[in-house]
């Protein structure tokens, strides 16, 4: 079993502001059809029932080479080919009729991870990636959730937990992952974990129609 367990404890002295990043923020008009980029994204966005002008904010997180970035470029179909370890955040925001949804994805490296708490402000949805295959981590992504979790600023804020690399013939199962990570003890929010390839786009699409789905619930 790697987690939840006692969190590890982390100063509360104020942190610095979050280091440089990247911002890629695209818009569609009505009657100009779905662009190239983005479409998964908006696709999203449209099955989304909040309320016009309303922000939706999905934090994206976990441990470096987790494939967070690439998640994200899936998403918004752009080019996988060139994925470079995020040394800061990148954000990709989509507007479309008075709807905004923000997707912060912030680098996972564990000199980051302490600005972490700089983004939970207002967060909707938490997204945490994990890499399936990566066996050696599994204590230690399972520690870093099980902290994000005992977070007052995410209380009650629904988890999706990504297994990703499920194209990886040594990755772990996600029925696995769910019972080392110890998932079903958690009682104050809704979660699921979901099997998927940010390489291939396999899963993707699944995890994220949860998404939709809670975030609906959590906006009533």
């Amino acid at each position: 079993v790697w987690g939840p367990g006692p969190p590890w404890s982390r100063p509360v002295t104020p942190l610095p502001s979050p280091g440089p990043g990247r911002s890629t923020a695209l818009k569609a008009k009505e009657g100009t059809g779905r662009p190239s980029a983005c479409c998964g994204l908006l696709s999203i966005l449209r099955k989304l029932k909040s309320a016009p002008d309303q922000e939706v904010r999905i934090l994206l997180l976990g441990l470096d080479n987790a494939g967070k970035t690439t998640l994200l470029k899936q998403l918004a179909s752009e080019d996988i080919s060139h994925i470079t370890p995020t040394q800061g955040f990148n954000i990709k925001s989509v507007q479309s009729q008075g709807f905004k949804l923000n997707v912060w994805d912030i680098g996972g490296q564990r000199k980051i991870r302490p600005y972490w708490r700089n983004y939970f402000e207002n967060t909707d949805i938490l997204i945490y990636v994990i890499d399936s295959a990566d066996r050696k981590r599994f204590e230690e992504t399972g520690q870093e959730l099980a902290e994000l979790l005992e977070e007052e600023k995410l209380s009650c804020v629904p988890v999706l937990i990504f297994a990703n690399k499920q194209d990886l013939l040594t990755a772990a199962p996600a029925s696995e992952i769910a019972e080392g990570l110890n998932l079903h003890t958690i009682r104050d929010r809704v979660w699921q974990i979901q099997s998927c390839s940010a390489l291939t786009g396999e899963g993707v699409q699944d995890g994220m129609n949860w998404v939709c789905k809670n975030v609906n619930a959590k906006k009533k």
